[in-house]
């Protein structure tokens, strides 16, 4: 941070004319004006006035309205806003070249800097000494921090690392760059009372965020989610009073040794090493697309023993992710130099993850010949099919134990993964979008096994924890999301990308091991279950303006919502912000914005505003069941196509009414 004084007062009585009078013309919000002004009294650097002072000094008013319209909210996942500006400043600008990233984060209340991760850290620290008060704990907070290669990860998380100290909060920082699945690990392995990552997952370059983790290694729920909003919240200004140097926290480098505890957990993962042996000549591709997947990643292949190699143009940290339009596994662009290389080295598989490797994106050589990508339910699907036949295959679950096995997915993941659980006698729970959510069913699953039997349950091995749940709980077999997001255990709290390239590849070697390709062996599910197929999409709308249009037409579908779509009747609509919904274990689903519509046709349709990004997400659903037990493959073609062309024309429809309901003022 620059440590120069602050301006004049003069200069601040000119600044606050020209943004009345910017105001009064209607080209500054006044909630814009506000927080600047709050921003500038409690500034201790000039570097926020020079900034601002600039914008103003252009009439870059849009840009002024974006970064200050509100003050970033810390939310249930935490925090994530623009790291840098649409327009960089000069002061931000500092020593940096024209084409390297600025000196300085984006100045603002509503952007990732170092005024937002100072304000999120001492909320977080606070409602954790609130918590060991009540608790009766004289002992100090602990937290883990990790960070990925994002431009200002490494400065942001040694921010809080600080801050934690400074306010009596010890803290535990990984030496480099690490993955969000290995923070939750490690937050668990540690026994610490909470962790941070800072990323912004696959989101541009110019984001970045902040993700709260508590004591179980899972995204904050209630009742510890309100809590630490109110205190973060309530916190306006940066400057703070450090506690006497006796009753600071300590910072302490973690690195090695947790990354090969966390190895020998992955290593669990693996249900059939004997396909692994009999697939030698499974050739594999993979790229951590500039992430923090190749710090695991690479070690667990070779341990395990498969043929692999790394897109070598991929496999560096660079926070400008210049080998890619977006850093996502999701898209298809993505993938492209890993596809190239595997069509060179007549590869089987590509494997992805994003640059904070929760995610991973798949593609698999076709039965004819040709590299197809996978979409996140697909992957999702074989992921849960093989890992509950192997279980039955190998003798861990039967009859007997079926009931007490799950799978758990979202509401708006394929129906395909219900249908298989259905068929093998296990249990689908549902829950919101946010693997917090399964993390939070994980968390209850041990809680629910008898107190005197879960004793030190997080040093237990896999084998003891799952026979512990069988016997008094739930065993959670698979959980995932559309959006690639898979978890095949409960040592991790969240989605795991490391675990799903590992669990992935035995996929591909079993399927290898019995001539098939991957391809074939997805046609072979969809041939025995039906086929279901699904289409997401989404429309964008950027900056203070875009909000608004997101928040009118999320509350369209709830005051006027569909009751019939291409001539198909709405059988069922469920309202998750107004209505009192319950999963099947009894549980009340917690209230979000979103809406689902259930066509007669078995067709869905699900609405919600991101939680992370500026845009509205739609999830359409259609299937066919195989009438005579099961399609030929001719009948599946056809099917395909058919349902297909169906979620084509349905999502023309969505836009073109979501387009009618912006426009007309009434809904």
């Amino acid at each position: 941070m620059s440590e120069q004084l602050a301006p004049m007062s003069a200069d601040l009585e000119e600044l606050n004319s020209r943004m009345e009078r910017a105001v009064a013309r209607g080209q500054l919000l006044e909630s814009t004006a506000k927080n600047i002004r709050g921003l500038l009294a409690g500034a201790t650097t000039d570097l926020y006035f020079r900034s601002v002072n600039q914008l103003a000094d252009g009439c870059e008013w849009s840009e002024l309205n974006d970064r200050f319209y509100k003050t970033l909210a810390f939310g249930t996942g935490g925090l994530r806003g623009r790291t840098i500006g649409k327009i960089v400043t000069a002061a931000e600008r500092g020593d940096a070249r024209e084409d390297e990233r600025p000196q300085f984060p984006c100045v603002g209340t509503n952007a990732m800097n170092f005024f937002n991760i100072n304000r999120a850290t001492r909320g977080l620290v606070g409602y954790l000494h609130d918590c060991n008060a009540r608790d009766k704990i004289s002992a100090k907070p602990k937290i883990v921090i990790a960070h990925d290669p994002r431009f200002f990860s490494k400065e942001f998380a040694e921010v809080a690392a600080k801050v934690a100290a400074e306010n009596g909060c010890d803290s535990c920082v990984f030496d480099g760059p690490r993955s969000v699945p290995e923070l939750s690990f490690a937050v668990r392995y540690l026994k610490a009372n909470a962790g941070i990552v800072i990323t912004a997952s696959h989101n541009p370059p110019y984001d970045n965020g902040y993700k709260v983790y508590f004591s179980d290694g899972a995204q904050v729920v209630e009742p510890h989610a309100s809590g630490i909003i109110a205190k973060v919240n309530a916190i306006t200004t940066e400057s703070f009073a450090p506690l006497p140097k006796d009753r600071q926290g300590k910072v302490t480098t973690i690195g090695k040794d947790i990354d090969q505890a966390y190895m020998r957990r992955l290593e669990t993962l693996i249900l059939d090493p004997q396909v692994i042996r009999e697939a030698k000549s499974l050739r594999i591709i993979y790229t951590p697309l500039h992430g923090t997947g190749s710090i695991i990643i690479k070690p667990m292949l070779t341990r395990l023993g498969f043929n692999f190699q790394v897109v070598p143009e991929q496999d560096r940290f660079d926070g400008r992710f210049p080998t890619v339009k977006s850093p996502n596994p999701e898209n298809a662009e993505a993938l492209t130099m890993a596809i190239n290389l595997a069509q060179k080295r007549d590869a089987d598989l590509v494997v992805a993850t994003d640059p904070d490797c929760d995610r991973m994106g798949a593609a698999v050589r076709g039965k004819d010949g040709k590299m197809k990508l996978l979409t996140g339910n697909q992957i999702g699907s074989l992921l849960a099919w093989y890992r509950i036949k192997t279980l039955f295959d190998k003798g861990i679950l039967n009859k007997q134990n079926a009931a007490r096995a799950v799978i758990i997915k979202t509401f708006v993941t394929t129906d395909l993964q219900k249908a298989i659980a259905d068929y093998y006698g296990l249990h689908c729970v549902e829950t919101l979008t946010g693997f917090k959510y399964i993390g939070a069913k994980l968390g209850k699953y041990e809680r629910t096994i008898p107190e005197q039997l879960r004793q030190n349950y997080v040093d237990l091995t896999e084998q003891q924890t799952r026979r512990l749940r069988l016997a008094h709980s739930s065993f959670c077999i698979f959980g995932g999301e559309e959006s690639y997001g898979y978890s095949g255990a409960d040592f991790v709290r969240d989605k795991d990308g490391n675990g799903a390239v590992i669990m992935f590849c035995e996929v591909a070697a079993y399927a290898k091991s019995r001539r098939q390709t991957v391809d074939e062996l997805l046609d072979q599910i969809f041939a025995t279950f039906g086929y279901f197929a699904e289409k997401n999409a989404s429309l964008v709308f950027e900056g203070a303006e875009g909000a608004n249009k997101i928040a009118r037409l999320a509350e369209s579908y709830s005051t006027h919502p569909f009751f019939e779509v291409l001539g198909s009747i709405v059988t069922s609509i469920k309202n998750f912000e107004t209505q009192t919904i319950q999963d099947i274990e009894g549980d009340e689903i917690p209230k979000e914005k979103m809406s689902i519509f259930e066509l007669e046709d078995r067709t869905r349709i699900a609405v919600r505003p991101s939680g992370t990004e500026p845009k509205i997400k739609y999830y359409l659903f259609a299937q066919l069941r195989p009438e005579n037990g099961k399609f030929d493959s001719a009948e599946l073609a056809r099917v395909k196509a058919q349902v297909g062309e169906k979620l084509d024309r349905l999502w023309d429809c969505l836009q073109k009414d979501a387009e009618s309901r912006l426009s007309d003022r009434s809904r």
